[in-house]
């Protein structure tokens, strides 16, 4: 079995939403384990009532889990034109995993959601790849294959280098079906070549 991890952080459902359709897209994938995660919230309760933050009972994940998987997938909105405090947060926790080069090999991929289409869409999904190179990742994005990436007669998110949403300035627009689909597609997309370099070592070792 391949395992993937499909980890994400979500104020308001946007990339929790994503994060369901990435998760769905990987499973698509015969031979294929998936598990989704969340990290852990820094806000504090009273905040993110007045907030309006939606409530999330996804589990939460531990920088200790990620060696488990052979490729992790991670989702996060954009807050000034960067990845969410809460996933830069956890990421920092892994200098273990960093140090022992645990994370060595495996595939990376990173999808978003930011509220407008000039907000730091595609800043924030290339800078969260930055720290996944430094763990020795193999990034994969959401190549053209994908058509859906194409289309301008409507607002659609992602791009290249991953899937995503534009949740609006209010938060009030949801994925659309194209992103959805995207979502979906990275994570097949993420799936396969993760079975395929998980395979390659056993074909080495019986050469």
């Amino acid at each position: 079995m391949t395992r993937i991890l499909v980890l994400y952080y979500s104020s308001y459902g946007h990339v929790r939403a994503l994060a369901q359709a990435e998760a769905e897209g990987a499973r698509s994938v015969a031979g294929t384990q998936v598990d989704l995660r969340r990290v852990p919230e820094t806000v504090p309760d009273d905040i993110r009532a007045r907030a309006g933050f939606l409530a999330d009972d996804t589990p939460v994940a531990t920088p200790a889990d990620l060696e488990r998987y052979d490729a992790i997938i991670l989702g996060t909105p954009t807050l000034f034109g960067m990845m969410a405090g809460q996933m830069k947060s956890f990421l920092d926790q892994a200098g273990g995993l960093w140090a022992r080069n645990a994370l060595v090999g495996k595939v990376a991929a990173v999808f978003a959601s930011t509220g407008s289409q000039h907000g730091g869409h595609e800043a924030t999904l290339l800078t969260t790849q930055v720290p996944l190179q430094h763990f020795g990742m193999l990034i994969v994005g959401m190549p053209y294959t994908f058509a859906g990436q194409k289309t301008a007669g409507e607002i659609v998110g992602g791009a290249p280098y991953g899937a995503g949403t534009i949740a609006g300035a209010d938060g009030s627009r949801l994925p659309n079906a194209t992103e959805l689909s995207g979502a979906r597609f990275q994570g097949a997309h993420v799936a396969g070549i993760a079975a395929r370099l998980a395979a390659a070592p056993v074909q080495e070792r019986a050469a």
